[in-house]
């Protein structure tokens, strides 16, 4: 069925799609907004933890279903195996109305100036594709502080001492301390550390009618029951939809973008309730995610791109990456824990940058999110522990509450080899190809993480642990929440697959607006960064379609 001319699609309603079909209505152009999954609140999950706090144990709280969605994983011996989106090879990211804003943990951090001139920096490590990005963080900090202040950031200014210049404070003052948190901000600081309140995009204080936290456990991994949690589902995707020019349409599986004969794109295929429809606009925002988005563009090859949509140089798909998590859990002999979420609420960023014996990059520290029983029993365990019986269930009696993780999301160097690209023989539920996964993290990023997970440890001791043990990462493909990567941005159409702007450089009506963008992924957790490219991207996106 042929719908109704509009200005654009946008394909997927997360981070960043949710503020471009904003943007873009705000803008006076007629919007449809697609999201394969549901529009969901708090009723719809509550408190499951054996669905949301990163366990999956019985599904996936905000999407996608086993029933429709596999992917096949090539490891780093080349075995493959296919995966559901309950396993963890998936790489899974939430599909729902706000995406993975919904049940994010909320930190909202800035990247630094140096992670935008990585390779100008320090120089690309041997077997790595590190390029510089074509924008800088001057170009991108008024859209930061956009960010802040339209989706919600409580923090404080300056705090930081390794902070980049700002244009304004945040709208809301950082979240009171509890009481591991202050614990941990006074061993730093002995330590001759900087320590400093995480920004959270989550409400200190009462903004934009909604409240402020109510400290409860439930955070990471969980809607938030108040609404405090400021995912684009409570603020920017309501607005466009107030507009009266964005139309949400959920349960809507994009199919493909229809090219003309000149190369133009003309439509968005999707499906819905069984039924395919063709909608037909002036222009196209992918905002899939890093997995998802290359997906779209492959399964999108036409005449002029036989190889799929700004495939022309074979860039789509590779560079996949997340982060290379290191840290380290300690054991006390007094509680450590009050029950006050997020319970995230205290970081060091001393070694994001300069790290001794040529290391590049580092990463933020910072202390764990609050790990609900069931997590806690299977992540925080020290080595050697039985996962059962009454050794384990006496552990986990005695040190619930009396123990404490810190971790540093290192900084990858991209590499070609880790890559997603269509399976062979292998589609979804829709009878759409899916996707294939494969290659492996840079060499550089496990000696980058065995320093980061020592300063974690060492943190650990200074605050009085009795008993401590580093968490590392292993060698293989990473792609998880905070994928990155997949459609770089770039000033040279042989290196990158989106312009500075993020249209894709074959076409002139395409765009990719979310993670995949990012060239490298800086020591922090993304979101505010795609979220601010998305602002970013919208002032060029509205500015060409009303010319």
């Amino acid at each position: 069925m042929t719908l109704s001319p509009v200005d654009v699609v946008v394909a997927g309603a997360g981070a960043a799609g949710g503020i471009v079909a904003e943007q873009l209505s705000l803008a006076g152009l007629q919007v449809v907004l697609l999201e394969r999954g549901a529009w969901q609140t708090f009723r719809d999950t509550g408190h499951d933890e054996l669905r949301s706090q990163r366990t999956t144990v019985l599904g996936n709280a905000f999407g996608p279903d086993d029933k429709n969605c596999v992917r096949e994983i090539v490891d780093t011996n080349g075995k493959l195996r296919r995966v559901l989106p309950s396993e963890g090879g998936y790489n899974n990211v939430a599909a729902c109305v706000g995406g993975g804003t919904v049940s994010y943990g909320a930190m909202a951090w800035r990247y630094l100036e140096q992670d935008f001139k990585m390779k100008s920096t320090y120089g690309a490590p041997a077997h790595s594709s590190l390029e510089d990005w074509p924008i800088t963080y001057q170009d991108l900090e008024p859209f930061y502080t956009k960010a802040e202040w339209e989706i919600g950031v409580s923090g404080k200014a300056g705090a930081n001492p390794f902070e980049p210049p700002r244009g304004k404070p945040y709208p809301m003052p950082p979240l009171p301390l509890n009481m591991e948190g202050s614990m941990l901000s006074r061993a730093a600081a002995r330590l001759k550390w900087h320590p400093f309140p995480i920004p959270m995009a989550i409400n200190s204080v009462p903004y934009q009618g909604r409240p402020a936290c109510i400290a409860c456990p439930h955070c990471v991994g969980f809607a938030c029951e108040v609404n405090a949690k400021n995912s684009t589902s409570v603020n920017v995707i309501p607005r466009a939809v107030a507009t009266k020019l964005c139309h949400l349409r959920t349960g809507a599986i994009a199919k493909r973008i229809v090219v003309d004969e000149r190369g133009k794109a003309t439509a968005v295929e999707f499906i819905q309730s069984n039924r395919l429809y063709s909608q037909p606009c002036r222009a196209v925002v992918v905002s899939c995610s890093a997995t998802e988005s290359p997906r779209l563009l492959f399964n999108s090859a036409a005449k002029m791109f036989p190889r799929g949509i700004g495939n022309r140089y074979d860039w789509v798909g590779r560079n996949l990456q997340g982060h290379a998590y290191a840290g380290a859990y300690g054991l006390f002999d007094h509680d450590t824990f009050d029950g006050q979420g997020p319970a995230a609420r205290i970081a060091c960023c001393d070694f994001s940058h300069g790290l001794p014996d040529g290391l590049k990059g580092g990463g933020m520290m910072a202390n764990e999110f609050i790990r609900l029983p069931y997590l806690f029993s299977r992540q925080a365990l020290p080595p050697g522990l039985p996962h059962w019986g009454a050794e384990h269930k006496q552990f986990v009696r005695k040190y619930y509450k009396r123990s404490v993780g810190v971790k540093s999301p290192v900084q990858e160097m991209p590499v070609m080899e880790s890559r997603v690209e269509l399976a062979p023989d292998l589609k979804d539920a829709w009878g759409i190809p899916t996707l294939r996964l494969s290659g492996h993290r840079h060499p550089h990023d496990l000696e980058v993480a065995r320093f980061m997970a020592a300063r974690c440890e060492e943190w650990l001791k200074e605050a009085g642990a009795t008993r401590t043990w580093q968490t590392l990462p292993g060698p293989g493909l990473s792609g998880g929440q905070h994928q990155a990567g997949t459609c770089r941005m770039g000033n040279d159409p042989r290196t990158s697959v989106v312009d500075k702007h993020c249209r894709i450089h074959d076409m002139d009506n395409v765009y990719v607006v979310d993670g995949s963008v990012h060239v490298n992924n800086g020591g922090f957790n993304p979101s505010l960064t795609i979220q601010a490219i998305a602002y970013w991207s919208s002032a060029a996106i509205a500015k060409n379609l009303k010319q």
